[in-house]
C-alpha cells in the first residue's frame, strides 16, 4: 500500500436526475453507499453538508466518456458539475474515467436478486461506489491517484 495516500474520499456518480455519493475509510479498504441526491441547485449545497460532516481529502467525480474515450453532453455536465463542486466547498476534485460504472452497478444489483426498477433508488449509490473503488485500487496498485485534478482556472462559481 505505498504511495497511497490516507484519507476519506467522497465518489460522486453524476447524473441528469440524481447525484450517487460513496465514501471510503481514511485507510481506503472499501467503497460504501452514502445516499442519493436529487439533482437540482441545492445538490452542491447537499455535498457540502456531507463535506462538514465526512472531512474528505478529496472528490473522485466520475467523468462519463464515451466507449472511444471522447466527451458527450454528459461529460461537458460532470465536468461542470465537478468544477463547481471544488468551488463551493474547496475540496480538490479528481475526474475519473467512469466507463461502465452505471452497468457494472446494475449488474451487481441484478445478481444480488433486485429488478431494474426496483433499484433505480440506490443505482447512483452503487456507481459511485464502483468507480470510488476503481479509483482506490487504481492508487494503492501505482502508487498514483487515478484521474486528473480541476485546474483553478476551469472553476465556476
Amino acid at each position: 500500500m505505498s504511495g497511497f495516500r490516507r484519507g476519506v474520499r467522497l465518489g460522486i456518480d453524476v447524473g441528469r436526475a440524481r447525484v450517487g455519493v460513496a465514501r471510503c475509510d481514511p485507510d481506503g479498504m472499501l467503497a460504501v453507499p452514502v445516499e442519493t441526491v436529487p439533482r437540482s441547485e441545492t445538490s452542491i449545497d447537499r455535498l457540502a453538508e456531507l463535506v462538514a460532516e465526512y472531512e474528505p481529502l478529496e472528490f473522485v467525480v466520475g467523468l462519463p466518456v464515451n466507449l472511444q474515450g471522447t466527451d458527450t453532453a454528459s461529460t461537458v455536465d460532470a465536468r461542470e458539475f465537478a468544477a463547481a463542486l471544488q468551488s463551493r466547498t474547496g475540496v480538490p476534485v479528481r475526474l475519473v474515467d467512469e466507463r461502465l460504472s452505471t452497468v457494472t452497478a446494475h449488474a451487481a444489483l441484478r445478481s444480488s436478486g433486485r429488478s431494474q426498477k426496483n433499484s433505480r433508488s440506490i443505482v447512483d449509490q452503487i456507481a459511485a461506489v464502483v468507480l470510488l473503488q476503481q479509483a482506490i485500487d487504481m492508487e494503492k496498485s501505482t502508487g498514483n491517484p487515478a484521474g486528473a485534478t480541476i485546474p483553478h482556472d476551469e472553476e465556476s462559481a
